[in-house]
């Protein structure tokens, strides 16, 4: 086993070789909660959520850490807005968060550290920085603040690339005339007594956002990680600057392996509140069904760039926003769950560890189904190739298809073959779910997909169960009494609203489209 990962500092991939043996210490920065979270807030969460699987399926143990920041300026303004407090708001949106990123499939972090909680551990950090010379308090109108010195780290810049010297005056680099340089950076900001805020050897104020994962991140996990993760957006300046303070404060190098998330576009721009043009998780799933998105998100390699369509359909009474990228992965994955469903209809009683003949010698099923978990990690090992698990797995799901469909035609006068073949079916079923568990797909029992995503397709179409069921007994009049022209036009008719029509041997049954 060799696991590589692209290491954004090295601009490499880089074996995977933990500080202590057999143990990965991985760091996530978590949100920011005033809000709801956002599409592109689920990918990369649902990125490194897969990391954390696939490391444990490989038999590694992973201390998986994921902050929240309920400490901001964006907190504190929109609580007022509100009329509720800081910490109250950031209580209630991070368990709506939280909710939100379980809903795709994302487990929970072993460790969730809040920053009103650190406050202590963020304290003791910066003065460590003061003692070091690496950072010096500032007086101003509203109290003290207190400011890492950039100049005094001589490996700024380089996660990013950036040098000093380049530096300008911007976005997200605060400017002011307290500060030593424009590229120095608050760790503590000093607010009036009437303002929310903590006290501190300096005064009352509140930590700025860079110095709370270094603190974090060293509480929980020591001074050195295994894998620090985030968004593309964050390497600069906050990874930038976690560096500066960790390095600075304890030594060392303050991870072995840093890995960034691709952006989310919307029309050719990164998906983010700053620039209104996000969607949040919410509003997917209010059309889509959860695992569809999820795997429209492995769909394309986390590093790289993913992009989210958005289209509106109002050719009929009612407006319709709806999601191509996700509706076509909702398709695949009903497809998936309807193969598995057939399998374990078709396996009965029979126990799946009995490995049929015809699949040994004439299909080669019974290697093809023992490697699929392998050949799956094998993908993952390779800086998390969803790309590639998820063709292992569909492939695997279309050989199993074709199985029931090759028992039915080539072997059905064989009936010695016949009863052995349940036992394949499975055998098909279990490993293909257990090969799909690293990346947190088809772990639902038969059924519960078609349940969950009828009901929601019926809503967003704004059909009715019964309705259909009455026009699928008028087609079956019709039919009965040999009016085919009747039969045909209400089958068309329910196509025209997106409704599929299977006849079978016990009756029709009706499928609304994703």
């Amino acid at each position: 086993m060799q696991i590589r990962l692209y290491n954004t500092l090295t601009r490499s991939a880089e074996l995977l070789s933990p500080i202590e043996p057999g143990h990965v210490r991985m760091y996530v920065c978590g949100l920011t909660t005033y809000d709801h979270a956002h599409a592109g807030h689920a990918r990369t969460n649902v990125s490194f959520d897969v990391m954390a699987r696939h490391l444990r399926a490989r038999g590694l143990q992973v201390t998986y850490v994921r902050n929240i920041t309920d400490v901001d300026d964006k907190i504190v303004k929109r609580a007022a807005e509100l009329g509720e407090s800081p910490l109250s708001l950031s209580a209630r949106m991070a368990h709506t968060c939280d909710a939100e990123l379980a809903s795709v499939g994302c487990g929970k972090p072993d460790v969730e550290p809040r920053v009103s909680d650190s406050i202590g551990d963020i304290v003791r950090v910066i003065q460590t920085l003061i003692d070091k010379n690496h950072a010096y308090t500032a007086a101003t109108s509203k109290g003290t603040d207190v400011y890492f010195r950039v100049s005094s780290f001589a490996d700024y810049g380089k996660l990013s690339g950036r040098k000093l010297n380049e530096l300008k005056e911007g976005a997200r680099v605060e400017v002011g005339e307290v500060k030593e340089q424009a590229a120095d950076f608050a760790l503590w900001k000093g607010c009036s007594e009437g303002d929310w805020g903590f006290e501190s050897p300096w005064g009352k104020g509140r930590p700025g956002w860079h110095i709370e994962c270094s603190a974090m991140a060293h509480t929980h996990l020591g001074a050195e990680l295994d894998i620090h993760a985030g968004g593309m957006d964050l390497m600069f300046p906050h990874h930038e600057n976690e560096i500066a303070q960790s390095e600075g404060a304890f030594g060392g190098q303050l991870a072995r392996i840093w890995c960034h998330a691709g952006f989310l576009d919307v029309d050719g721009e990164k998906m983010s509140k700053s620039l209104g043009n996000f969607v949040t998780i919410q509003q997917v799933l209010e059309r889509n069904d959860a695992e569809a998105f999820r795997l429209f998100l492995l769909g394309a390699h986390y590093r790289g760039p993913l992009n989210f369509d958005v289209e509106t359909d109002e050719s009929r009474d009612f407006k319709r926003v709806y999601f191509p990228g996700v509706d076509e992965c909702e398709k695949r994955i009903e497809y998936m769950y309807t193969v598995i469903a057939q399998l374990l209809a078709a396996a009965g009683s029979a126990k799946p560890e009995i490995l049929p003949r015809v699949a040994k010698q004439e299909l080669g099923f019974q290697k093809l189904m023992d490697s699929l978990q392998e050949r799956v990690l094998s993908e993952l090992d390779q800086d998390l190739n969803t790309v590639g698990a998820i063709r292992e797995i569909g492939e695997a799901v279309k050989s199993a298809s074709e199985l029931l469909v090759k028992e039915l035609k080539q072997y059905k006068k064989d009936d010695g073959v016949r009863a052995e073949l349940p036992a394949a079916y499975g055998y098909a079923a279990q490993k293909i779910r257990a090969a799909a568990a690293a990346l947190g797909l088809l772990q639902d029992g038969p059924g519960a997909f078609e349940a969950r995503t009828q009901a929601k397709r019926l809503a967003n179409r704004r059909l009715d169960a019964n309705m259909l069921s009455e026009k699928v007994r008028e087609r079956k009049e019709a039919r009965e009494a040999k009016d085919f022209a009747r039969a045909d036009a209400v089958r068309l008719e329910l196509e025209a609203l997106g409704v599929d029509l299977f006849d079978g041997p016990n009756g029709t049954a009706w499928r609304v489209q994703a």
